[in-house]
């Protein structure tokens, strides 16, 4: 399903439905991050989905990120929250999903890398080619807040 995100754009549709959702900031010990290329609006990202019934919300990052990515995880400490009214997913079949999204950090711990029906491209990324890839301005804001050892506290917005 494709989709298209409006970010702080007066002209985004409406939102109609919020999903809890989560991704994660994953460091491997080379310093590299762990990003996908999406299938779903051709952009780079850092894994993540959607929380399923039944699941803590720290299952939800481990199943989401092995699921598109083949890396096992476990989850360390909360980045922030990411919950920007004027940031809206419209999906091709009528769904507009206002933002709700939980970032963590993650450690790896075992898994190799493949791709999945949600990313085309899965890699370690060095930090210095982050800045080169396409990537939305609200998963490059949880990357800046993921990756900055100073942060003492989770955000929140």
């Amino acid at each position: 399903m494709s989709r298209i995100d409006y970010y702080n754009d007066p002209n985004a549709p409406q939102a109609n439905s919020v999903v809890p959702s989560v991704t994660a900031v994953v460091v491997n010990s080379s310093g590299e991050l762990l990003m996908i290329h999406r299938t779903d609006n051709d952009l780079w990202a850092i894994p993540g989905g959607g929380h399923d019934v039944g699941e803590s919300i720290a299952d939800t990052v481990v199943r989401e990120v092995e699921e598109e990515t083949g890396i096992k995880v476990v989850v360390q400490d909360i980045v922030g929250l990411y919950t920007n009214p004027h940031h809206v997913m419209a999906y091709d079949d009528g769904e507009v999903r206002q933002q709700f999204s939980i970032c963590f950090r993650a450690r790896p711990v075992g898994g190799e890398l493949r791709t999945s029906s949600e990313s085309k491209e899965v890699r370690w990324v060095p930090s210095e080619e982050i800045a080169r890839l396409n990537i939305h301005p609200s998963i490059r804001l949880r990357i800046e807040h993921g990756l900055d050892a100073s942060r003492s506290e989770p955000y929140i917005g």
